[in-house]
Parts: C-alpha cells; structure tokens; sequence
C-alpha cells in the first residue's frame, strides 16, 4: 500500500472540539498518556475522515498507522462519544420552540443493514427475524429524524424497530398544542 495525504473539507476547530471530547472521555477513562497508537487530534481527525469519505476502516486505519481491530475501536468510542453529546427528543423540541420555529416534520427511513440479526416470536408465535422489514422485504434498521423547516435535524433517534418510539407521537402532539 502506498500512504497519501488529502485535504479535509471541515473546519479546524470541529476537529478540536471532537479532539477535546475524546481527551474528556479518555481522562474520565483513566487512560495513561502516550499509551494509544493516536493522539486525541489523530484519533478526532482520523473519525471526520471516516464520517466525511465512507472510506474502507482498514484502508484508513493504515493510512493513520493503526490496525483494522484499532480503526473499528477508535471509530466506534469517538461516536459513542459525539452520541453522548446529541440532545434527547424532548430538548431537542424546546430548543426547537425556543428557535421559534412554526413546525417540525418527523420522518423516518428504513436503512439497509446485512449485519443485523435477532429472532423474536411473531404475534401468531413463528419465529422471526426482528429486522427484516415485510414492507421493504429486506433487512434493515428504522431511523427517525425530527426535521425543521429548514430541512436541519435538530434529532435524530438510533435505528429502532418500530416504526415510532413509544411516546414520540404524543410528545409531538403535546409540544404542538402547547405552542
């Protein structure tokens, strides 16, 4: 293989912030300095590549210098990390009214997933796969998004199952009538 360098269309500071939350959360660790293959920069640099491009893990693992098993590490803490910063459904609803804003869309998507499997019993008790979807006749995870006018997600909820998480319908009925 043959290492290059690119340019990465994100601004510096995005990739400190993302730097300093992963620096917090190694310090919460109790990680000893100097014992990772990436610094906090590299680590926040190497997963806003990986968020920007879609590249192949264990090609951009090489390319920073680290093994496939510590890109998919290193990948995986770094978004555990943003997701911890994510707003949930009901703040994201007041920031949403306190922005002035006269609706929101909630919309969802199926997203393909060949990586998925659970069985649970069906309603007539066969055994089925809980994410395979009979409407698509696929595999594949539900993601609900609250949308602003805009077309900005101020929220976005891990893939589920169902089609709505419980409560989101009468959460948005609520915030709606309160407005």
């Amino acid at each position: 293989m043959i290492a290059y360098r690119a340019m990465l269309d994100v601004p510096r500071e995005l990739v400190g912030y993302v730097s300093r939350l992963l620096a917090a959360e190694r310090r919460a660790r109790g990680t000893r300095r100097k014992t990772r293959a990436l610094t906090c920069w590299r680590q926040a640099l190497f997963v806003l590549v990986w968020l920007r491009k879609r590249e192949d893990l264990t090609v951009l693992g090489a390319g920073f210098g680290i093994s496939r098993a510590t890109a998919y590490r290193y990948r995986d803490e770094a978004l555990a990390v943003l997701a911890a910063r994510a707003p949930d459904l009901t703040e994201a609803l007041d920031r949403v009214r306190d922005e002035g804003w006269a609706y929101v869309i909630l919309d969802g998507k199926l997203i393909d997933a060949d990586r998925c499997a659970a069985t649970t019993t069906s309603r007539t008790g066969e055994q089925i796969d809980v994410w395979y979807s009979g409407k698509k006749r696929d595999f594949g995870g539900n993601i609900q998004a609250l949308m602003r006018p805009d077309g900005l997600p101020p929220w976005i909820l891990r893939p589920e199952l169902d089609a709505y998480p419980v409560g989101v319908v009468s959460l948005l009925l609520y915030v709606i009538q309160d407005s």
